[in-house]
């Protein structure tokens, strides 16, 4: 009896204690949409109104919903995100709203990419055309923030801040090492002498071919880097060259003398001179708007008329199924392409893709709606900071391909890796694998052993049968021969700027130079700009996905900049099928 009412006494706790967790997370969901709800209103604008620009939070191709941002298991803890269109749109309506005076510019670390930042960039320099003022300031300046702040009409820095710039490195992690340790051989199937996805596990160092393309990208991305802040600043590239070359910018007054900054000064003398810009006493609080909260008024503002053009966003890894607002799913992709095409409403489309690629097949499900969205109206495709294999893929049925000097792109060419785990089970676990099978390929792909030299050509011919059709692809789309597309490709990885010279993309240009474009393309003088596909509502995501989040939420905090690295490699390792993906992760710092 006693031991009945010790188990009935455990089973109230455990009721109570479950009871209690599924409250506190109802709760929590409660107040992240109530706390969304307010974040949806309109901030009202006074007069002589700083907007304050926040560079060091994440911005992302769209601006998700923030509901349960604020819940510790699942969510961001509060930190704020944006996409980068709104803060174009954003910084465009400010350009002649009379209530904005400056734009006060912070940035350490931005989170973005670079070919993002050079879109902010653009659209900062086109707000100084009004005339009004933008004002950078930062303790310590990286040099990507560097690059966006470089812009302004004044540039300050913290008198015991610093400021970078060494030039561009790129490093590769190699595994080769750690699976021999472990007993696994990575079996490596490919098409493409520069398709280096695959060599970190199966070498210890970097090809002559892998470190010829990435000298040729990394050198690139420099280049537009130095200019862009040579053009700003007045100074010579060379110069510029030599300062990095030589490390000669050590302390903050380095940068004041090289005529990288404007001025040494604390937070509150930034402030003091934001006051007088605005019109503001110097014993009188600023009027300040975060470009989060200012989006929202910009936000319902996309275009007069009837008549649409479709901005379609295609952001992440490319998988087939639904995906998520961070992947492309071939279904939900394909869905709202086909619902762009048969709209009458919408008069062109825009494909927006940052993506690195993925499964082939899916690449090529999403190809096939491109290319009859194209025969019936313009198609418009528009790269961000990477389009590049299964991510260019899906575009190069496209009108025309719109990409910044610094987007990285192509890396035409496929992969596929096949685990050989036989040391590492039998030798090393002690496991091993007896069975019967009816035909002599019955357990093709198996891990537990090496492939047959027979298995092998299998896997080779469908991987040459889908690099070939990759070809055909670009060679259409791109009104090119199959042979001359073949000699820029084998998964070469280009920069924007050279992707234009190669025939790869058509033009350098911004988003909305590539929306402009559609528009035209289309005979539209006035528009609507409407976005697909829908996001997914975080209820929704919760649901689909919330095991993962919980996990990716203290992965990322046990693992703290590591966690990249990590997320790549799982990432990689998870992928099943013939790949199109592009061989590098690209963060410039």
């Amino acid at each position: 009896m006693r031991e009945f009412f010790k188990y009935v006494f455990a089973t109230i706790v455990g009721v109570a204690i479950s009871g209690a967790i599924l409250f506190a997370i109802a709760l929590g969901l409660f107040i992240g949409l109530v706390s969304t709800l307010d974040d949806e209103s309109v901030s009202v604008v006074d007069n002589n109104t700083v907007l304050y620009l926040n560079l060091d939070q994440q911005i992302l191709e769209r601006t998700p919903s923030d509901a349960f941002a604020n819940l510790p298991i699942i969510g961001t803890d509060g930190e704020k995100r944006i996409g980068f269109y709104d803060i174009i749109k954003a910084l465009k309506k400010a350009k002649d709203d009379d209530r904005i005076e400056c734009v006060y510019v912070s940035a350490s670390m931005p989170q973005a990419g670079f070919a993002t930042l050079k879109e902010i960039r653009d659209a900062l320099a086109d707000f100084r055309k009004s005339g009004k003022k933008v004002i950078a300031y930062s303790e310590v300046y990286t040099q990507n923030a560097f690059y966006v702040a470089s812009v302004a009409d004044k540039v300050y820095l913290n008198p015991q801040g610093a400021l970078e710039l060494k030039g561009f490195s790129s490093k590769i992690m190699f595994f080769k090492g750690a699976l021999d340790k472990l007993g696994i051989e990575a079996q490596i199937v490919r098409v493409g002498s520069y398709k280096s996805a695959v060599e970190p596990f199966m070498a210890e160092g970097m090809s002559d071919k892998n470190r010829e393309q990435v000298s040729a990208y990394l050198n690139g991305l420099y280049n537009t880097f130095l200019q862009g802040i040579g053009s700003a600043r007045k100074i010579a590239v060379a110069d510029l060259h030599d300062m990095a070359d030589n490390y000669k910018i050590q302390q903050p007054s380095d940068a004041l003398s090289a005529k990288l900054v404007d001025g040494l000064k604390y937070k509150d003398e930034v402030l003091d001179e934001l006051r007088t810009l605005s019109g503001k006493e110097k014993d009188k609080d600023l009027n300040t708007i975060t470009i989060n909260e200012y989006a929202k008024n910009a936000k319902a503002e996309t275009g007069a008329g009837k008549k649409r053009v479709a901005v379609i966003y295609a952001n992440g890894d490319i998988m087939g199924g639904e995906g998520s607002n961070e992947e492309i799913g071939s279904e939900r992709l394909s869905r709202a392409i086909r619902k762009a095409r048969t709209d009458s409403m919408v008069h062109a489309i825009v494909l927006r893709v940052n993506s690195p690629g993925g499964s082939a097949l899916a690449s090529d499900v999403i190809w096939r709606e491109v290319l009859l969205a194209r025969k019936v109206k313009p198609v418009i495709a528009s790269f961000g900071d990477v389009a590049a294999s299964g991510g260019y893929y899906i575009a190069c049925a496209a009108d025309s391909i719109f990409v910044q000097p610094n987007t990285i792109t192509g890396s035409i060419g496929v992969f596929g890796v096949i685990p050989n785990l036989q040391n590492l089970l039998n030798n090393k676990l002690g496991i091993t694998f007896d069975g019967v099978k009816t035909g002599k390929y019955a357990d093709i792909m198996s891990m537990e052993r090496p492939m047959t030299s027979g298995e092998r050509l299998i896997v080779q011919n469908d991987v040459n049968r889908v690099y070939d059709s990759f070809l055909s692809r670009v060679a259409e789309g791109r009104k090119k021969s199959k042979s001359y597309v073949d000699s820029i490709a084998g998964g070469r990885v280009w920069v924007g700027t050279d992707a234009v010279k190669i025939g790869l993309a058509d033009r350098t240009g911004s988003f909305n130079e590539a929306i402009a474009a559609a528009a035209k393309k289309a005979n539209l003088k006035e528009y609507r700009v409407v976005e697909y596909p829908e996001m997914l509502s975080p209820i929704k995501s919760l649901m689909d996905g919330g095991t993962d989040k919980v996990k990716a939420y203290f992965a990322e905090r046990e693992l703290g900049e590591h966690y990249t690295v990590y997320q790549k490699l799982k990432s990689a390792l998870s992928k099943t099928g013939v790949q199109t993906r592009l061989p590098f992760h690209i963060f410039i710092q």
